[in-house]
């Protein structure tokens, strides 16, 4: 069986340009917002407010609260990914004079905390949850489009072990896409503006296809300009099997062990038997003329899933938390999830340059000057 430590290097690491030279080549010269500062807030709250009025009417859910911080030793913390190069925020709390102590951790995602949290709020089959998450990911480049702030709709739903499979993922997919470009439409009838020929909308229909056979399209192309290149014919694509290593050796992009399924044996194609029942939802920024991720998402490990995948990355040490424990004790829902980023969903619908147009946190000076002269007005 495949490790993680048998995927070295090829462009596994983690998101973001790393490099500001490179980045002021990316941020677009000339640019000049359709909305200004107080229409955009105006926009953001209308774009809020009706994806998360759909989102619980396409997939059953209910708006719940979220926590910032968690337990350290719960093990609901979101990793990120599989060889541990991004960490949460860490602290201690004395408590009644060190007499009952916490190390607490700020969250990176709500991922396995929501699917808890699906047994807490005694959500059955067919209803989940969703949550107004913030998160820190100190981890990150700063850039155009990564944040250590970020926001997320973070949803879950509980299935039955029937429903874990392809079809049912991307039935999924389609009810969420269905919300994305409702909110476009909405914010096009409230703000004309945004209708502009110049920079084009979301496409209608998103296209499906599996990480394996963008590799076979491009095989000598390292995973980000594989995802540029497939979105130049096709602007919008959610792509299955994220995790898995592909044909090459190398997963798509590196993916946690312990919430979305990336083992799962799928479709077969040409005789190449494929994996994942998870994936993400990619379009074209015209604007910034990039790749842009806006969700990942997919359907959640079981019993059998977890060990493996924790196997695959050397990290069988965690089945001794209470959160894996309770996976492979089938104390807790099987589930399907995701988190669809919220900062950069209005980066698309409002065609803005920047992350810090529609979000307030902490960006380095340097890259404020960059966006001051290139007339992008990031928020203090």
């Amino acid at each position: 069986m495949q490790t993680v430590t048998d995927m070295k290097a090829k462009d596994l690491a983690g998101p973001g340009i790393g490099d500001y030279t490179e980045l002021e080549k990316i941020l677009p010269s000339g640019y000049k917002s359709l909305l200004g500062v107080r229409e955009t807030q105006e926009a953001i709250f209308c774009a809020k407010d009706y994806i998360e009025k759909h989102m619980c009417k396409e997939l059953n859910l209910m708006r719940v609260t979220v926590p910032l911080i968690v337990d350290k030793a719960s093990g609901v913390n979101d990793m990120l990914d599989r060889d541990g190069s991004r960490t949460p925020i860490e602290f201690h709390i004395a408590n009644d004079h060190e007499k009952h102590p916490l190390d607490a951790q700020i969250v990176q995602a709500a991922t396995k905390w929501k699917r808890v949290a699906l047994k807490q709020f005694k959500c059955k089959h067919g209803e989940g949850i969703l949550t107004d998450m913030r998160a820190v990911r100190k981890d990150y480049f700063l850039d155009h489009d990564h944040s250590a702030y970020v926001d997320q709709w973070d949803w879950e739903l509980a299935i039955n072990a029937k429903e874990r499979n392809l079809e049912f993922l991307t039935t999924v997919v389609k009810k969420i896409w269905k919300v994305l470009k409702g909110a476009e439409r909405q914010l096009h009838k409230e703000f004309p503006k945004l209708d502009h020929r110049g920079w084009p909308d979301l496409p209608e229909k998103l296209t499906f296809m599996h990480a394996e056979e963008i590799l076979e399209r491009f095989p000598d192309m390292p995973r980000k300009q594989r995802e540029t290149a497939i979105l130049q014919d096709y602007p919008a694509i959610f792509i299955y099997g994220i995790g898995w290593p592909l044909k090459d050796g190398y997963p798509h992009e590196m993916r946690a062990a312990d919430y979305d399924d990336w083992v799962t044996e799928t479709i077969k194609k040409d005789g190449e038997q494929m994996h994942g029942l998870n994936g993400d939802i990619l379009v074209w920024n015209p604007v910034t003329q990039r790749r842009h991720e806006l969700t990942s998402m997919g359907i959640r490990v079981n019993a059998e899933t977890l060990k493996t995948q924790l196997e695959m990355s050397n990290q069988l040490d965690l089945l001794e938390t209470p959160y894996h424990k309770a996976i492979v004790n089938k104390e807790i829902p099987l589930s399907i999830g995701g988190g669809i980023g919220q900062a950069r969903t209005y980066m698309a619908l409002l065609k803005k340059a920047h992350l810090g147009e529609v979000s307030v946190t902490v960006w380095p000076q340097i890259l404020k000057e960059m966006c001051h002269e290139k007339n992008i007005h990031v928020l203090d």
